[in-house]
């Protein structure tokens, strides 16, 4: 039986890349040779499906949460090979969901895959708490600014009082301004709690999003692509080098 890891990724706030994050880090972890499933968990405002290029389907996870169809009739395969489970953007099938049942969706699917990455709803509601029972492990997202590094403090406080492991964070669209918290800002914030990536911020990615791809497939050495890929070696004890020539290049 695989090992399967449940990851929540969560965010105390909207607007800090969290869905891209999901989506890409789940196609990397695929090219690694993983088997993976994304499962947009934002049952309110979701976009996973839209980032992937399937915004309009006849089921979705909604269906699931409500007792109509199991996870498996929901779940598709894009080209890349990694699995989707994405939720409806019909305000209408918020109707009926219980959130609450996302955990015991997903019981049937431990044990075959390798991966699990649940994109959650930003902020510490019903949604956001319905992902995070249903992870074993959680990774926090955020942006260079102090509300958000703020609201991220907050989730990770949600996730120790649930008893869940926290990864690490993810700080994202950073572009080294100067109106941004320095590093040593940041590390008196967050403490102790581990940083487990820093992605700068990169054009591509709205690129790639235009395109409906993930921005490792569409332009797999820009900045974003090459961080994303390290912290999917990390995740998943892979061995991943940046060709010399493009650290210089970078």
């Amino acid at each position: 039986m695989v090992k399967t890891k449940v990851i929540g990724i969560l965010s105390g706030k909207g607007g800090v890349g969290k869905t891209t994050l999901t989506f890409n880090l789940g196609t990397a972890l695929t090219d690694f040779g993983k088997n993976v499933l994304i499962i947009d968990g934002n049952l309110t405002t979701p976009n996973l499906g839209i980032h992937a290029g399937i915004p309009l389907y006849p089921k979705s996870l909604h269906d699931v949460l409500k007792g109509k169809v199991d996870i498996y009739d929901v779940m598709h395969v894009l080209p890349s090979s990694l699995k989707i489970v994405p939720a409806s953007i019909n305000i209408n099938d918020l109707k009926g969901v219980n959130p609450e049942f996302l955990a015991s969706s997903l019981k049937d699917l431990v044990g075959k895959l390798d991966y699990i990455l649940v994109d959650g709803s930003p902020g510490l509601g019903k949604e956001a708490l319905s992902v995070l029972k249903s992870s074993g492990e959680v990774i926090g997202v955020t942006t260079p600014e102090l509300p958000a590094l703020t609201d991220l403090l907050k989730s990770i406080r949600f996730v120790e009082e649930n008893e869940k492991e926290y990864l690490g964070g993810v700080i994202n669209m950073v572009e080294n301004k100067k109106y941004e918290p320095k590093k040593e800002q940041v590390a008196t914030l967050l403490g102790e709690l581990p940083i487990l990536k820093t992605i700068p911020y990169d054009k591509q990615v709205r690129y790639a999003l235009a395109k409906r791809m993930p921005v490792v497939h569409h332009k797999p050495y820009s900045k974003a692509s090459l961080k994303i890929k390290s912290l999917a070696a990390r995740l998943s004890g892979k061995e991943f080098k940046i060709p010399w020539y493009r650290k210089l290049f970078s």
